[in-house]
Formats: structure tokens, C-alpha cells, sequence
């Protein structure tokens, strides 16, 4: 395979990443919190988080590789480490803040506040980081 056509299957790859992204964030979460009682949605979305960070790791470190040495590469390989962290560290951490909170942890359930904000603020940058990886691979083809 030539370099051309890895870099458009990172084009491809980085697309995918981004729609599931901006699908997920801004019509799958919504519409389950609108048609779920809030403590099911809540359950509900906690584990289907668990795959949407695996895939976004999956397919951002995949398109880093076929990127290559670029600074496509270097934004998708950030995107892919970045939700790597969120699905061994952060989610758990949140979860678990969570959970102590809605036991009446005050410590926790601030801390959950804290950390959500956090995870807000970096899938925001992934989105960002994808969306100008996905630019800049579209440029070159």
C-alpha cells in the first residue's frame, strides 16, 4: 500500500472517529437521558461508555499509525492515549465518586462534579484534536 492510501484510510478511520464522537455526545446521550429514568440512563451510560472509549482508542491509535509522522498522526495518537486514560482511570474514578456520592459522600460527590467537568473538557479536545486530524488528512489528499 502506498502512502496515499494510508493516509486515506487514516482520513476514513478519523472520520469515522469524529461522526461516532459528535453521534454520541450530541444525540445518543441526550436522547437516552430524555427516554430513561435518570438513575437507569445514568447506569446505562456508564457502561455504554466503557465501549465508546475503547472504540475511540481503537480507531484514533489506528489512524495515528497510518498517519504516520505528521502532525495528524500526533493529534489521533493523543486522542487514542487520551482515551485510553479515560477508560482505565478517569471513568472508573468518576463511577466510583459517583456512587460514594449518592451515599451521601459530600468529599465524593464534589469530587464527581470536578472530574465530570474534566471529562466534558477532554472529550471536547478530542473531538477538536480529531476534527483538525481529519482536516489536515483531507488537505493532503
Amino acid at each position: 500500500m502506498n502512502l496515499l492510501s494510508l493516509q486515506f484510510v487514516a482520513l476514513l478511520l478519523s472520520g469515522i472517529l469524529l461522526g461516532g464522537m459528535l453521534f454520541y455526545s450530541l444525540a445518543f446521550t441526550p436522547l437516552v437521558f430524555m427516554r430513561l429514568p435518570a438513575e437507569m440512563a445514568g447506569r446505562f451510560i456508564r457502561h455504554v461508555f466503557r465501549v465508546y472509549y475503547l472504540a475511540g482508542a481503537g480507531l484514533a491509535l489506528l489512524a495515528a499509525l497510518l498517519a504516520g509522522w505528521s502532525i495528524a498522526g500526533l493529534l489521533l495518537g493523543v486522542t487514542g492515549i487520551a482515551s485510553v486514560f479515560a477508560l482505565v482511570w478517569l471513568m472508573p474514578t468518576i463511577n466510583r465518586n459517583r456512587e460514594r456520592g449518592l451515599e451521601g459522600d459530600e468529599a465524593a460527590a464534589a469530587a464527581f462534579k470536578g472530574l465530570h467537568r474534566a471529562s466534558v473538557a477532554l472529550n471536547a479536545a478530542q473531538m477538536a484534536m480529531v476534527l483538525a486530524a481529519f482536516a489536515l488528512l483531507a488537505m493532503l489528499g
